[in-house]
């Protein structure tokens, strides 16, 4: 008897087997749910017996051999599905993957003890094997997807519930700092309050990047500014933060547009605390903003150690740090800061760019006046 044929003759004597032997498989503490564990196994059995009854030129076998075998059109498969399951379930990924292991541990045996083996045996065997990996694969890439899309919610979660308790230190921060003016414990109350505002930063960081993850996106409130004006009034600022950073600002041409000027404002201090942090902050930071055209095109640059291409690649995505950062014992930082800023950009319709060389790095935000006239060119 062919493989297929026999599983598809044998189910449920196959799906009893493999559910016996997950639970003698299952890891010290860990008792797996027997009605969980029934469900998605015959929808999978039923998929391998059909890919074993489907022709397969030797093209597609390597394809499939090598992990490069094209998504099945329609509904997702019952291993997409059965993925997702197991993530929403709690289960560990070595949970899942030893119910795989029952599965294929389980056909090869009954098979082998009920029949004696045929010509196309090790085809069929061969062929097996390449639908449950398959079916692996497929479970593994939509659990990782669902496990992530969980951690963004709790990360989610964690932001929004730590603006209570944080505007409350804020604000009682921000009386304290009246209260002692004058005092010798004023300089300990501007510091926790101080403290608070970098924490609020961070906070509200994590909730735009749990909400872009999420898909949805980075809200704006556009309005006619002028960003010239908008940025200037940031650099005073953190020349407040940052004392020993040389900072100078550029305005040329017409710098006004419909902008979001609080969100651009954030992006413009990501990037100059970025580069006073990371930077050699005896180099000097340099801002410019210049209007030409429907563009308005804002940059800083710091002097410092060039960043390699690899580097320079990775700066933009989230929860990762340079070397440089890690130099600095910036372990514990999530590295937010950059991916805000792309995320800034392509909610106005623009683009962010970074180049390195020669001692200084440059990053480069390019904005239309009207995001509604579609994205920008990307810079080379």
């Amino acid at each position: 008897m062919r493989l297929a044929d026999f599983i598809h003759a044998n189910t449920e004597r196959i799906l009893e087997d493999a559910v016996e032997f997950a639970i003698t498989q299952a890891p010290p503490g860990v008792h797996f749910d027997v009605k969980t564990l029934r469900n998605d196994i015959p929808l999978i059995l039923r998929a391998i017996v059909l890919d074993l009854r489907t022709a397969q030129s030797p093209a597609q076998q390597r394809a499939k051999a090598e992990g490069r075998a094209p998504a099945a059109p329609g509904q997702e498969s019952a291993a997409t599905s059965h993925g997702r399951s197991r993530a929403d379930d709690g289960f560990g990924v070595n949970q899942m993957i030893a119910e795989y292991r029952a599965l294929r541990a389980s056909v090869l045996r009954l098979w082998a003890a009920d029949q004696a083996l045929v010509a196309d045996s090790i085809e069929d065997m061969i062929r097996f094997n390449e639908a449950i990996d398959q079916a692996v694969a497929e479970s593994l890439l939509e659990f990782s997807r669902t496990v992530e899309s969980w951690r963004h919610v709790f990360l989610g979660a964690l932001g929004h519930d730590l603006r209570g308790p944080l505007g409350a230190v804020v604000g009682t921060a921000d009386m304290l700092v009246d209260s002692t003016k004058g005092t010798p414990h004023a300089r300990q109350a501007e510091r926790i309050l101080s403290g608070g505002l970098q924490l609020g930063r961070l906070v509200d960081g994590l909730l735009d990047y749990s909400k872009s993850t999420l898909g949805g996106g980075m809200h704006l409130q556009r309005a006619t500014c002028d960003l010239g004006e908008a940025i200037a009034e940031e650099i005073d600022l953190l020349r407040v933060s940052f004392p020993e950073a040389s900072m100078s600002l550029r305005v040329e041409g017409d710098t006004c547009g419909d902008f979001d000027d609080a969100r651009v404002r954030e992006a413009v201090h990501n990037l100059v605390t970025n580069a006073a942090k990371y930077g050699d902050v005896h180099g000097g930071i340099g801002v410019s903003v210049a209007g030409a055209g429907e563009r308005v095109r804002i940059a800083v640059v710091n002097a410092g150690e060039s960043l390699s291409g690899d580097a320079l690649n990775a700066l933009f995505d989230p929860l990762r740090r340079g070397s440089r950062a890690a130099n600095k014992g910036e372990h514990s930082s999530l590295g937010l800061g950059l991916f805000i800023v792309r995320e800034i950009a392509n909610a106005h319709g623009g683009d962010v760019t970074a180049g390195s060389g020669d001692g200084s790095t440059t990053f480069v935000i390019t904005l239309p006046r009207d995001g509604r006239r579609g994205e920008v060119p990307q810079h080379r």
